[in-house]
């Protein structure tokens, strides 16, 4: 399985608008720290391209790879930098005379629909809360605490010829015991960490930090792992000291699983 990071920010992007920071400026320079909201590509031998989270820098995700046109999708939560840009996915659909697949816990896809009513018409919602296959490889979602954003899901991807696994899990802070579970034995975590370290009250916060997602790893003990959902707050060109296992994702990074 290939995983291509199409945006590894977190829900405001990198730079900030409004913002004159060093991380911010050398975004602007077309540097390293420009990120898009986080959103993966996945794909596999046999199988069409599966997105994970459609936010609203999908165009730019899509032109920066020369996709012309996706036609199923995975959601983590309907927050809006996870879902923003499913109404011009459904427009390319429209316009190329097809129909998408959107695959979402049945909560989020309720969300979802309330949200955009109109998308219906061209992306078909089909909720995976028991689970789903893609190729060789079962897709489990699993609840995940969001802080003051209340919850998210992860995705657990298990091969069925081989028991090879890999989690992403963009959104969440605080895991309980068997929240974390579903991250033993893992080749890959793909976990989202906003900041190196987050000196903001705990009840306003919402994802991990670094110095908290190191401790997370340690305790899990993936193979590797990679820090996503990357604010303004994380550069890029600097050495934070993170374990060889451990590394910052980068916009147009591929990873084979």
């Amino acid at each position: 399985m290939e995983v291509t990071f199409l945006g590894n920010g977190d829900s405001l992007g990198t730079p900030r608008v409004y913002c004159d920071c060093e991380v911010c400026e050398e975004a602007r320079s077309g540097g390293l720290n420009r990120r898009y909201r986080s959103s993966l590509l996945v794909e596999t031998e046999g199988e069409p391209p599966l997105l994970l989270d459609c936010g609203p820098d999908w165009r730019g995700q899509m032109e920066a790879i020369g996709c012309r046109g996706i036609s199923q999708a995975l959601i983590t939560h309907a927050h809006f930098d996870h879902i923003g840009g499913l109404t011009e996915w459904a427009d390319a659909c429209r316009w190329r005379q097809e129909r998408g697949a959107l695959y979402a816990p049945q909560d989020v896809i309720q969300s979802i629909v309330e949200r955009f009513p109109w998308i219906v018409g061209q992306l078909s919602m089909t909720a995976n809360d028991e689970g789903m296959n893609y190729g060789e490889w079962r897709i489990t979602p699993w609840r995940v605490n969001h802080g003051k954003n209340g919850f998210a899901y992860a995705y657990r991807f298990e091969s069925m010829k081989d028991g090879r696994a890999w989690a992403y899990c963009s959104d969440s802070i605080h895991l309980e015991e068997e929240q974390k579970s579903p991250m033993r034995g893992l080749s890959l975590l793909v976990l989202g960490t906003s900041f190196v370290v987050e000196n903001y009250p705990v009840e306003t916060r919402s994802v991990y930090d670094m110095r908290e997602g190191l401790e997370l790893v340690a305790e899990m003990k993936p193979e590797r792992v990679l820090f996503t959902h990357l604010s303004h707050d994380v550069d890029t060109r600097a050495d934070y000291g993170l374990p060889a296992c451990v590394s910052l994702a980068e916009s147009g990074l591929v990873v084979t699983v």
